[in-house]
């Protein structure tokens, strides 16, 4: 376990995360939170180039019980499970929010400050480390990182020489759900797009090309919900690595899909469009990846009689 010596006053900067407030109306006409309005295009185009955390956030989320979630009662924890954890990291999958929360979430009650806020933790995984610059405490060998031109603006990269280690079954749920919440979101906003945007004198939904790909959105993303949900009440590592690649592909293919429906204003810094497809790539190198789950899943079926 490595630490990061940068101080508090080096990593202030602009944010990526707004607070728990109402910002402006989303594109679908809802009220949407800080997070939401600052973590996704208005975040990216702030902090293009050199993301930071804002550690008075990151402090927020600890106060809320975001990272003690989990943890007893009795140790300080709010005492819940993971059906309610999936819930949790299911909204910050829509809302883009940046930062290591998965990481953060596992060390909470083994690395000090974790469960608070004040301690940000980054993880090795599968030879990469996201926000290895803003983090407090890197759990892994850092040794010989180099840094990687992300694709996605709101989440740094480094690349380490470590092996593989097998992922951590929690840490697989929790990002199948952040993936869950990016495929709902850009369902969100391919049948927000469909509705408003006119083109030969009807809305652009009212093409069958368009609404099947509305429609193919919203079956990926539902089937995922059904299969995180399930995978985060029985917590099965088999319902746990299909949940993993049913969430992977509604959010990627959705995110695609609703690129697709918005055309050349889903590339533009004013949507969000983009920053769900780039986040959803990036997540897909998470825990183990899709082929680590189909791995595992393969192994749990039973053997074929003769």
């Amino acid at each position: 376990m490595a630490s990061n010596s940068a101080s508090a006053g080096e990593r202030a900067g602009v944010s990526g995360v707004g607070g728990e407030r109402l910002g402006r109306a989303g594109s679908g006409g809802r009220p949407v939170r800080g997070a939401e309005a600052d973590g996704g295009a208005a975040g990216a185009r702030r902090t293009a180039g050199s993301p930071r955390l804002d550690r008075a956030v990151w402090r927020a989320l600890g106060d809320l019980g975001f990272f003690a979630l989990r943890m007893p009662e009795a140790d300080g924890g709010v005492g819940l499970g993971l059906p309610e954890a999936v819930l949790l990291f299911e909204e910050t999958g829509r809302a883009l929010v940046p930062g290591p929360l998965v990481a953060t979430h596992l060390a909470a009650g083994a690395v000090p400050g974790a469960a608070a806020g004040e301690t940000v933790v980054a993880a090795v995984d599968g030879g990469l480390v996201e926000w290895l610059d803003e983090a407090d405490v890197v759990r892994g060998d850092t040794s010989g990182a180099v840094p990687l031109r992300s694709i996605d603006p709101l989440t740094p990269l480094h690349r380490v020489p470590a092996g593989r280690a097998a992922p951590d079954p929690v840490a697989v749920l929790l990002t199948a759900a952040e993936q869950l919440g990016t495929a709902g979101r850009v369902c969100e906003l391919a049948a927000q797009h469909a509705r408003a945007r006119e083109q030969f004198g009807r809305p652009v939904g009212a093409f069958q090309a368009v609404a099947h790909l509305c429609a193919g959105i919203l079956v990926g993303t539902e089937t995922a919900r059904a299969a995180v949900y399930a995978a985060a009440v029985t917590a099965d590592p088999a319902d746990i690595a299909a949940a993993r690649i049913l969430a992977d592909e509604a959010a990627v293919r959705g995110a695609r899909d609703c690129l697709q429906v918005h055309g050349g204003m889903g590339f533009t810094w004013e949507s969000e469009v983009h920053l769900h497809v780039k986040r959803a790539w990036v997540r897909t190198q998470r825990a183990g990846g899709v082929t680590e789950s189909e791995e595992a899943l393969a192994a749990a079926l039973p053997a074929e009689s003769v």
